[in-house]
């Protein structure tokens, strides 16, 4: 017999606008309605251009523009953010871009206060999130404050046309990454699962309708779509193995964001699907398959992204330093995490092996 529902949902402060043009032409008005007279646009190099004309769209209410975001926002470079801020006398942000861009616009918000707002032009949901994450010493942390949940985020799908499909696809897996964690987290409620499976759905059509033809604006709407639901149900939720594991691996060892949630996220749901029945279940249900760690598995190796561990630059020696700093915390999961279950998990994932259930 199931049991009782028995859940807590906090809803967030915070506002989104989704359409084509929206960069350019509504966060001149997000800035207005927020009262904001002089705002720092931030962004990383790749992403200048973009944010150079968002800041040109601002015209007189951008006071700087900031291009020195960096992956993982290294606590020097947040630092060096926060002092630019302040001197130009701030009295918001802008980031555009990224999960690298968001977090140093995040890292600005949790030292100053000031309000954030995103334009995203990844996959990768951070801005639907009060997470924020430093990295330090060869170690990431990571928090949760509402300080830094952005006071309005604007969806333009036209800023994802020019990310080059392997980003697409990995910065997709990562968004699937949230919406998976957020079905088997302690604080799930039935709209986090409900927004978590039409997240999968939409994201795992769009990938490769994106792959085929990366100019479809539809194709590019409705991934960014998933983004943004995937991304609000790790804004409602904690996170487990999966995430920790791949700040370990990005934090401690250099590893590439996207890249390393795209090759960890089926070896860990096959370590925590015995535990996590309805996870699975849901899963199943949104990819049309009995196998969903295969299933996610085979979907990023056939749009061509990174199917190992080793591909990204991890050494074998790593592993069973990664497998003792990951099981080393502590945070909710299905499953016991130990130093071996991680360990066996990452060597399968470091060799390319096929994902099994309950390894």
């Amino acid at each position: 017999m199931d049991t009782p529902l028995d859940f807590s949902y906090e809803t967030r402060p915070g506002r989104v606008v989704f359409r084509p043009g929206a960069a350019v032409s509504a966060t001149p008005g997000e800035v207005a309605r927020l009262g904001l007279h002089r705002v720092l646009v931030v962004c990383g190099s790749r992403g200048e251009v973009t944010a150079r004309a968002v800041a040109d769209a601002l015209g007189g209410q951008c006071a700087g523009l900031h291009a020195e975001a960096r992956m993982h926002v290294p606590a020097e470079v947040a630092a060096r953010a926060v002092e630019v801020a302040r001197e130009i006398r701030a009295d918001g942000c802008v980031a555009v871009g990224g999960g690298s861009a968001i977090g140093l616009g995040k890292a600005i918000a949790l030292r100053t206060g000031l309000p954030l707002i995103a334009v995203p032009s990844t996959y990768s949901g951070s801005e639907m999130t009060p997470v924020w994450g430093l990295t330090e010493d060869g170690a990431k942390r990571t928090g949760r404050d509402l300080a830094v949940q952005p006071r309005s985020v604007v969806y333009d799908p036209e800023l994802t046309l020019g990310l080059p499909v392997p980003l697409s696809v990995t910065s997709g897996v990562n968004a699937l990454a949230h919406a998976v964690e957020a079905l088997y987290a302690p604080d799930a409620s039935p709209l986090v699962s409900l927004m978590a499976e039409e997240g999968v759905r939409a994201m795992t059509g769009a990938l490769p309708a994106v792959a085929a033809a990366p100019g479809d604006l539809d194709a590019r709407s409705r991934a960014l779509y998933g983004a943004w639901l995937c991304g609000a149900c790790l804004g409602a939720t904690t996170m487990g193995l999966h995430h920790k594991l791949c700040h370990v691996l990005g934090g401690t060892f250099g590893l590439p964001h996207a890249e390393t949630h795209t090759v960890v996220l089926p070896y860990v749901l096959a370590y925590n699907a015995s535990a996590a029945p309805r996870a699975i279940a849901t899963l199943s249900r949104a990819l049309g398959t009995d196998d969903v760690p295969r299933a996610l598995r085979e979907l990023a190796r056939g749009l061509g992204a990174p199917s190992t561990l080793a591909e990204l630059g991890l050494e074998e020696a790593d592993l069973a330093v990664a497998a003792a700093q990951a099981a080393g915390q502590a945070y909710p999961n299905p499953r016991e995490v130990t130093a071996h279950g991680v360990l066996g998990l990452l060597t399968a994932a470091y060799e390319g092996w096929e994902p099994r259930v309950g390894s």
